[in-house]
């Protein structure tokens, strides 16, 4: 059976992912109980029966989680599998660890897979984009033998990244600039292959734009945080996406982007303790509006926390313009929002058989946007997931 087309693996998403919607879009945290009581009444008494331990290992595991829900769900596995893609077969360019030296250990790992997964590319001059401190550009430099400009919004970044670059004599230039901006359309003009390394949302949205009007040969980007967009909801690029039903909204880009592969059990602890305050908190609010929604609050400094529930009530307030009662029974929402905890993470751990397939509805969009301008496309995998959930890398090449 021959492999599926990039249009063929986008249509087939879309339909389950149409089809399904109710399970994965909304917001968990407006939700006061399961909302498939009705519609789905097996499943939710199957969520109901699993412990907190039991759904964290149900999340970690979204093939073991398909099958077990199969009965209620039967398209999961298919969903699942339509998310498999093969790894990158690009060259072999290692570089050596020395080059490395200032760089965290995670990420060195990350910029060589993504490095050693490039198509071979007989052009010298390459494009950096969002470049940071200039990292990949400097493996690029070494590794490619290549002439890099390092396109970067932060100034200061710019000063170290090149002060780094001039000291080791690498081919680097960087230009301190805003990816947004019209002027930098110009650097991708002049570039022969344009690359980008979890630029997010919008940010990598605007090279492959730039890159199709452009005269450069190649572009390879892995991309991230797909909520980061100028726009309320998101905006289709390529001709199939527009003629999709499903409409997202900020909240819906950022469920690929719940998956992590390294939090520890004291992240875990510290997330129950945050997010069960932030739901006793809104409780609380919605006994004083009755009717009310939920009422997110901002980001707040963890050492609060320490404080106990009752503190982050009164900061919580303030910051939302409400009066509490020195007399409320705090312990009686704080219990609420643990309990309300359980019930959000058992609608987070159905979500999570649809954060790889949403993904990959994404990755499809862009890597037929770039096919139906002319390009030769690839959608393939540059590294394991234990190193990087975001490993997905979109290649395309101007025909002839």
């Amino acid at each position: 059976m021959s492999p599926l087309s990039h249009d063929e693996h986008f249509l087939a998403l879309d339909a389950l992912l149409t089809q399904y919607r109710d399970y994965w879009q909304g917001v968990p945290f407006d939700c006061l109980d399961l909302p498939w009581r009705d519609s789905t009444p097996g499943l939710c008494d199957w969520l109901d029966a699993q412990s907190l331990s039991d759904l964290q290992a149900w999340k970690a595991q979204p093939v073991a989680l398909a099958k077990a829900v199969s009965q209620w769900l039967p398209e999961a596995g298919e969903l699942l599998a339509l998310c498999e893609v093969t790894e990158s077969e690009g060259g072999q360019f290692d570089c050596d660890s020395h080059w490395s030296t200032g760089v965290p250990g995670r990420k060195w790992e990350q910029i060589s897979a993504f490095n050693r997964a490039l198509p071979y590319s007989p052009g010298k001059r390459w494009l950096e984009w969002c470049a940071g401190k200039g990292y990949l550009g400097c493996i690029l430099a070494v590794t490619r033998k290549a002439e890099v400009t390092s396109l970067e919004w932060q100034d200061a970044l710019c000063v170290d990244g090149q002060a780094y670059a001039t000291k080791h004599k690498l081919p680097m230039r960087f230009v301190q600039g805003d990816a947004f901006a019209s002027e930098s359309k110009k650097l991708v003009d002049e570039c022969d292959h344009a690359v980008a390394l979890h630029a997010c949302g919008d940010l990598h949205v605007t090279l492959l734009r730039h890159f199709v009007a452009a005269k450069a040969e190649s572009v390879t980007v892995s991309p991230c945080c797909y909520h980061l967009i100028q726009d309320k909801q998101y905006q289709p690029l390529s001709s199939l996406a527009k003629q999709s039903s499903l409409v997202l909204s900020k909240h819906d880009l950022k469920l690929p982007l719940q998956e992590t592969v390294t939090a520890g059990q004291t992240v875990k602890n510290k997330r129950f303790v945050e997010v069960s305050y932030r739901l006793g908190f809104d409780a609380l609010q919605r006994s004083i509006n009755p009717g009310a929604h939920y009422l997110p609050v901002p980001n707040v400094q963890k050492s609060l926390l320490k404080e106990g529930f009752e503190a982050f009530c009164f900061w919580a307030a303030e910051q939302k313009g409400l009066t509490l009662d020195p007399a409320t029974d705090f312990a009686a929402f704080q219990q609420l929002g643990e309990s309300r905890f359980l019930m959000v993470e058992r609608m987070e751990t159905v979500r999570t058989l649809f954060r790889r397939p949403l993904e990959m509805w994404l990755v499809y969009d862009r890597a037929l946007y770039l096919q139906q301008h002319g390009f030769e496309t690839a959608v393939t995998t540059f590294c394991a997931r234990e190193l990087t959930p975001r490993n997905i890398l979109i290649s395309a090449t101007r025909k002839g």
